[in-house]
C-alpha cells in the first residue's frame, strides 16, 4: 500500500467541484481511498477517520490531498488524474456554454466587480461572513451551502431585503437566472413561467415537465428549503415573487415548496393575490396537488398542453419484461428531498404512515440506522446524511449500497427511486443503478424510477432512460406517476 498526503497552501476550490474531483480520483484503478477537500475542521475529521495523519498546521484556506493506492504506479496515475481534474475549467450550467478563465480572488468583494450575484458554496459554518461581504458589496446572493444556522439565515435575508438584494438559500441547490443555471440545474428552454422555489428537486421536476411539454421558464429563483418554515416566514419567497411580478417576460408565477408552515403558506397566498401577474401555488402536502398536476395547470394557464389532446401524456420507458408484483413493503430511496416528499404523500394515501428521515408527520420518524419493518422512504440528500460527504446526486455510492440491500431483501415488494440529471449531477447516474439492478438478477423486486431531466441535459435523457429500462426498471419522467405506479404494484397484493 502506498500513501500520499499533500497540503497546498492558500489554494481554494469550490466544495462541489472538490467532491467531484475526489470521486473521480477515487475511481482510478488501484486507488483505495481519496479525499481532495479544503482543510476545514470537518474535512480534517474525515481525514483522521480514513486513517491519514492530519497536518497540524492545516487551515481552512488550504487544500488537502490524501490518496491511498495499491502501489506506486496506481498512485502516480491518481496524481496525474488529480492534476488534470483540478486544472480543468468546469462548464457553466447555463446556455452560455462555459466559464472564462480568470484570477482566483480571495474575497467576495474582490471577485464581485462587474457582477450582481454571488454564488457561495463553502462549509455552512463559514458562509455567514462571505454572504455578509457579498451583500455589503451590493450583490444578490445564492447560498448553496447547507447546515447553516437558522438565525444566520434570518439575519442575512433581513439584511438583503433592507438593501434591495435577494438572498437565495441557504441550502439553495438550484436556480436559473437569465438563462444561466446555478447549482444543480437542468438545461431548459426560455418561456413565460417564472418559478419561486423553496425546493431544489421540486423546481427541477417542474422545469423538466414544462420543457418536455414545449414550454419553458423566465427565471427560477431558489429561496432555500427553510424559507417557508415558521421561523423564516417566507422572507425570500415574497421578495422573489415581487421580482418576477416586475419582470415583463414572466406571464405566470409558480411557487413550489415542500410542505410549508400553514401560517406562512397563508401569507404567501395573500401576497400573491395582490400581484399583477397570476400566481399558482404548488405546495406539497396531504390533500394538495402533486407537482405533475401543478405543471399541467401552469401549461394550461399559458395555453399549452403536455402532449396533444391528453394533457397528462408524460414520457415513460418500459422494460422488455413487464414488472411482476410481489408481497412485501415499499422502499423509496431518493436523492431529492422534494421528490421524496411527493412520493410519501402519494404512498401515505394508500398505506398510511411511511417511515422516513424526513417524516411528513410526527411519529413517522425513521430510526437512526435508517431501518424499519414497514414502508419507508429515505432522502439521502438530507443535511444529516451530507455532512462531510458529497450530495448523492454527485456521489451515489451510499444509495447504491442500500439499493443492493433492498433488492436482496425478501421483504421488499417494490423499490422506488429518483435519478436526477443536469449540470452539477453525476455524469452517468443511470449506470450505477442499472448495474445494481442487473446484479440482483431474476427474482429481485421490481424497480420504478423517477427520471428528472431533459433532452438537452449533458447526460442525455433518452440514453439514461434506456439504460435503466434495459436493466429491467420502469422509468417515468413524472415523479408522481412513478410513485403511483410503485404504489399500485404493492397495492394489488394488499389484503
Amino acid at each position: 500500500m502506498t500513501i500520499a498526503l499533500e497540503l497546498r497552501r492558500g489554494t481554494y476550490r469550490d466544495s462541489v467541484r472538490l467532491m467531484q474531483v475526489s470521486r473521480s480520483v477515487g475511481a482510478v484503478d488501484g486507488v483505495e481511498d481519496a479525499l481532495v477537500a479544503m482543510a476545514t475542521e470537518l474535512n480534517l475529521d474525515l481525514l483522521d477517520g480514513m486513517g491519514f495523519d492530519v497536518p497540524e498546521d492545516a487551515g481552512a484556506n488550504d487544500l488537502v490531498i490524501a490518496i491511498r493506492a495499491r502501489d506506486e504506479d496506481a498512485l502516480q496515475r491518481a496524481r496525474a488524474h488529480l492534476d488534470e481534474a483540478l486544472a480543468a475549467q468546469p462548464q457553466a450550467s447555463g446556455r452560455a456554454g462555459g466559464t472564462a478563465a480568470g484570477p482566483a480572488f480571495r474575497t467576495v468583494r474582490g471577485a464581485g466587480e462587474g457582477a450582481n450575484l454571488a454564488l457561495l458554496s463553502v462549509p455552512g459554518p463559514h458562509v455567514f461572513a462571505e454572504a455578509t461581504d457579498a451583500l455589503d458589496s451590493g450583490l444578490n446572493v445564492m447560498i448553496f451551502s447547507d447546515n447553516v444556522p437558522v438565525g444566520h439565515e434570518i439575519h442575512l435575508k433581513d439584511r438583503g431585503r433592507e438593501s434591495g438584494l435577494l438572498v437565495m438559500g441557504p441550502d439553495c441547490g438550484t436556480a436559473v437566472v437569465g438563462g444561466v443555471g446555478l447549482g444543480f440545474a437542468n438545461v431548459v428552454r426560455s418561456g413565460p413561467i417564472g418559478l419561486v422555489a423553496a425546493s431544489g428537486t421540486g423546481s427541477q421536476q417542474l422545469m423538466c415537465l414544462l420543457h418536455a411539454a414545449g414550454s419553458g421558464i423566465s427565471h427560477c429563483l431558489g429561496v432555500g428549503g427553510r424559507d417557508l418554515s415558521e421561523a423564516v416566514g417566507g422572507r425570500s419567497t415574497l421578495q422573489a415573487m415581487a421580482l418576477l411580478d416586475a419582470d415583463p417576460a414572466t406571464e405566470l408565477i409558480v411557487v413550489v415548496s415542500k410542505p410549508p408552515a400553514a401560517s406562512v403558506a397563508a401569507e404567501v397566498a395573500r401576497y400573491a393575490a395582490r400581484l399583477a401577474t397570476p400566481v399558482r401555488l404548488a405546495f406539497l402536502g396531504r390533500g394538495q396537488e402533486d407537482l405533475t398536476a401543478a405543471a399541467e395547470k401552469a401549461l394550461a394557464a399559458t395555453g399549452l398542453t403536455a402532449g396533444g389532446d391528453e394533457i397528462a401524456n408524460w414520457p415513460s420507458w418500459l422494460p422488455e419484461q413487464r414488472l411482476v408484483p410481489r408481497p412485501g413493503v415499499l422502499r423509496g430511496l431518493f436523492c431529492g428531498g422534494t421528490l421524496c416528499d411527493e412520493a410519501m404523500v402519494i404512498a401515505a394515501e394508500a398505506f398510511g404512515p411511511i417511515s422516513s428521515n424526513i417524516p411528513l408527520e410526527p411519529g413517522w420518524e425513521l430510526a437512526g440506522d435508517l431501518r424499519a419493518d414497514g414502508h419507508l422512504m429515505i432522502d439521502f440528500g438530507d443535511d444529516g446524511l451530507t455532512a462531510g460527504r458529497p450530495h448523492p446526486m454527485i456521489d451515489p455510492s451510499l444509495r447504491l449500497d442500500r439499493l443492493a440491500e433492498e433488492l436482496a431483501d425478501p421483504a421488499t415488494a417494490v423499490v422506488l427511486l429518483d435519478v436526477v440529471l443536469g449540470h452539477g449531477a453525476h455524469t452517468d447516474p443511470a449506470a450505477g443503478v442499472a448495474e445494481v439492478i442487473r446484479t440482483a438478477g431474476q427474482g429481485a423486486p421490481p424497480v420504478v424510477v423517477s427520471l428528472c431531466g431533459t433532452d438537452s441535459d449533458p447526460q442525455g435523457l433518452h440514453a439514461q432512460a434506456r439504460a435503466l429500462a434495459d436493466a429491467g426498471a420502469e422509468v417515468h419522467l413524472s415523479n408522481a406517476a412513478a410513485a403511483r405506479r410503485a404504489v399500485a404494484l404493492v397495492e394489488r397484493l394488499q389484503p
